[in-house]
């Protein structure tokens, strides 16, 4: 009997001990349970004062450089700005001329070399240059061309619709110019009889003009070439854009060069009338587009005319 006692005796305290051990078991896990939820939020809490901290200092650089920025602006004239975008708008030749020259008229054909002065297809799928862009880049190059004595200056002109053109503006400016054949080898055979250097050179078709505009990369001059829609202008350091076929484009565009040339050389040299140049009075020329050509009458309104 005793010894059951004695048994029983000992399960009950290993029991209570089991129990005392599961108690301090379940405070540790309590304690550290505590922890970690305040290690939490103390974190968060450090989070939010840190994006509060890095927003205030966003907000101050951005008054900062609002400050600066406003400094800048009330220190820009704008009277001057105002000039020079008016000079911009100003056209070298009325809008209305530009359009019956034809020179904003291309091809079918677009290279992306070109693409970026195209404005629009006609419904002729016929690529219509940009006029402000052309305006813009025959500035460029009477700017260019300035720079130059009459001597330092070829003009290649191949094609036979700015043969005339190109005569003037060679007889009035003293330019060398090329027109019938260009002899090749010019600027890079030394030994030819015809062997001339000069510092630049105008072409006014990379296609039809290509030997001297190889020539001028080989010796590394500087080209001014008039392109159409379905040019490349590899090689090219300024592309006049504009209708390179048509005998009208070609005497504006040389017309305006000219007139450029001398007006920024002040050379006293009577320039001729800008109709000499494109071959017609342009007040007469109209651009008549393909698709607003007129019918041909058929029978039976040629029979109503009549009747009337």
């Amino acid at each position: 009997m005793l010894q059951k006692k004695k048994e029983t005796i000992e399960e009950k305290n290993e029991d209570a001990e089991e129990k005392k051990h599961l108690k301090l078991a379940k405070a540790k896990i309590k304690k550290i349970k505590k922890e970690k939820t305040e290690e939490l939020i103390e974190g968060k809490k450090a989070v939010k004062k840190e994006k509060t901290s890095d927003r205030s200092v966003l907000i101050r650089e951005l008054k900062e450089k609002a400050k600066k920025l406003a400094e800048s602006i009330e220190s820009i004239d704008t009277g001057k700005l105002k000039e020079e975008f008016e000079k911009k708008r100003e056209l070298l030749i009325a809008l209305e001329d530009y359009v019956r020259t034809g020179i904003h008229l291309g091809t079918k054909v677009i290279t992306p070399d070109m693409k970026k002065f195209v404005y629009r297809r006609r419904a002729d799928s016929i690529g219509v240059l940009n006029t402000t862009l052309i305006d813009e880049n025959i500035k460029k190059s009477i700017e260019i061309i300035s720079k130059y004595a009459p001597d330092e200056i070829i003009l290649v002109c191949k094609r036979e619709s700015g043969w005339e053109a190109a005569k003037i503006l060679e007889n009035v400016l003293g330019w060398k110019v090329f027109t019938k054949k260009y002899p090749s080898g010019m600027m890079t055979n030394i030994q030819l009889e015809k062997f001339y250097e000069p510092d630049l050179v105008i072409v006014c078709d990379p296609w039809v003009d290509h030997n001297a505009l190889n020539d001028a990369i080989r010796t590394n001059k500087k080209v001014i070439a008039l392109c159409d829609t379905n040019n490349f202008t590899k090689g090219v350091n300024l592309v006049i854009p504009c209708n390179n076929k048509g005998s009208k484009s070609l005497g504006l565009v040389f017309y305006l060069i000219a007139r450029g040339y001398i007006e920024k050389r002040n050379i006293k040299v009577k320039l001729p009338s800008m109709f000499s140049f494109t071959g017609e009075d342009l007040q007469i020329v109209k651009e008549i587009p393909k698709e607003e050509t007129p019918k041909k009458s058929s029978k039976k309104e040629k029979i109503e005319l009549t009747a009337i």
